[in-house]
């Protein structure tokens, strides 16, 4: 049983856990955090997918510094601002051709953006005529983000399950998991891509004409951790939404902004999504920042329809977080990260980083390391041969994680890839600045985390 946190020395924050401490961050540099005791700690997993450029670089702050002498705050009804203006173009460059003609919308952050996402969607059908499409379907096992609406097409059970009442269910279909795949995977997984996206294409058509989207993550984020599809799949479910008029969303809050070692994940299978969402990386968490980077038809449709969004934030376009996320994408560019997250260039950071963590596949507990890029996940499981998981009461990731921290390295647990409940792994996602020396001082202080406790649980 955890201990009662006593009322006299509780935090006046309302912090992520009442079971653990946290220790007080107030400096970062590179891959390294600090707290107030000096210790330092090796960022692996860019707090949760989000430091792509390496902490404390001084360009970013002199950007917002800059920015909120000239002009803070003004409200996305009255203005516009340049900084959002020249921003939404170079991210819409960025973005690549598919969204040449399209526009952005800007928010303080991932979940904001999925619901923004969803409700764009909907109002696209809307003007299109098809006011009976409102549906949005997704995937068993996915996050899409901690708001209602994201919530009700997220599939990860432990962050919906109380919260299930409040929303509207919609359809959640299979999601290929190679290493706990349902069908044949044989070739390359191919085939099973195959069957799992057929099973979009049923929900949709008996959805009886009302779905509008299907959402998806063209890499699995921290809930099923990293997981890449399979041969084929991205490019059938494209074209079955193609064909059924349901807009595609890729979600890359954190797959996106060259984390996978191209521009956004979708790249490497050459589709075209309607809508992108993306945020984390996008202003390496220097500033609260999200963007829905819609596609030109989605403008067109809306701008020669009703003439007006029917959604908005008070702090769209904050001009701050937008000078933040304009000088982060410079940094990306003249810096050549995108490049460094790619694990085919040779003395890339990706291409130290895949072998480094394939050294700890032979470790007992150890089922499976998947990823793309600088984006990994290390699944642990008390039987290898069965690919049995912990239970969830072991908290084998959570207790990794901290004997990771310990030894100075930070690295992101999650639960519930197996089914839902149980299945521990831990997400690696460090900075595109790593080294091949931090990489290597890094793994050497996992595997030993690692060992300790699995010696714990025999």
């Amino acid at each position: 049983m955890p201990e009662t946190v006593i009322a006299e020395t509780r935090s006046a924050l309302l912090r992520r856990s009442f079971k653990k401490a946290f220790p007080p961050a107030v400096r970062g540099e590179g891959v390294y955090l600090w707290d107030t005791n000096g210790k330092r700690y090796l960022d692996f997993s860019g707090s949760a997918a989000v430091n792509f450029i390496g902490h404390g670089v001084a360009e970013i702050t002199e950007a917002m510094w800059k920015q909120s002498r000239q002009l803070a705050y003004v409200h996305s009804s009255q203005f516009t601002t340049p900084v959002a203006e020249e921003y939404a173009h170079e991210l819409i460059e960025f973005a690549g051709n598919n969204f040449r003609g399209g526009a952005v919308f800007f928010t303080c952050g991932g979940s904001e953006a999925t619901e923004s996402a969803l409700k764009i969607a909907r109002q696209y059908q809307w003007e299109v005529g098809k006011k009976q499409r409102y549906q949005i379907i997704s995937r068993n096992q996915s996050y899409h983000g901690a708001t209602l609406g994201a919530v009700a097409v997220s599939g990860n059970l432990r962050r919906r399950e109380i919260y299930r009442p409040m929303v509207k269910e919609f359809t959640h279909i299979g999601y290929p998991y190679c290493y706990r795949c349902v069908y044949d995977c044989t070739d390359s997984c191919r085939n099973c891509g195959q069957r799992y996206a057929a099973e979009l294409e049923r929900a949709i058509e008996e959805s009886n004409g009302e779905a509008g989207a299907f959402v998806f993550e063209p890499v699995s984020g921290a809930t099923l951790g990293a997981v890449v599809p399979p041969p084929g799949y991205l490019q059938s479910i494209a074209a079955i939404c193609r064909r059924h008029g349901v807009l595609l969303i890729a979600d890359e809050v954190m797959s996106g902004m060259g984390r996978t070692g191209t521009n956004f994940a979708v790249d490497h299978w050459g589709i075209a999504p309607d809508i992108l969402v993306t945020a984390k990386g996008l202003s390496s968490g220097y500033a609260p920042l999200g963007a829905v980077i819609a596609s030109k038809q989605i403008v067109d449709a809306i701008a020669n329809g009703s003439g007006s969004v029917i959604h908005g934030f008070t702090y769209s376009s904050h001009p701050i977080s937008l000078a933040a996320g304009r000088a982060v994408l410079n940094y990306i560019r003249e810096h050549h990260l995108v490049q460094a997250a790619d694990s085919e260039k040779p003395a890339s950071a990706a291409s130290k980083l895949q072998p480094a963590l394939a050294s700890l596949q032979h470790l007992p507990t150890v089922g499976d390391v998947r990823g793309i890029g600088l984006l990994w996940a290390i699944e642990f499981v008390a039987d290898k041969k069965t690919k049995g998981p912990f239970s969830s009461e072991a908290n084998f990731s959570g207790r990794v994680a901290q004997a990771a921290m310990k030894r100075g390295v930070l690295v992101y647990p999650v639960q519930g890839c197996a089914d839902g409940l149980c299945g521990d792994h831990i997400l690696i996602a460090p900075p595109a600045v790593i080294s091949e020396d931090q990489i290597a001082w890094a793994t050497e202080q996992l595997r030993e985390a690692i060992i300790q406790e699995l010696a714990g649980v025999c």
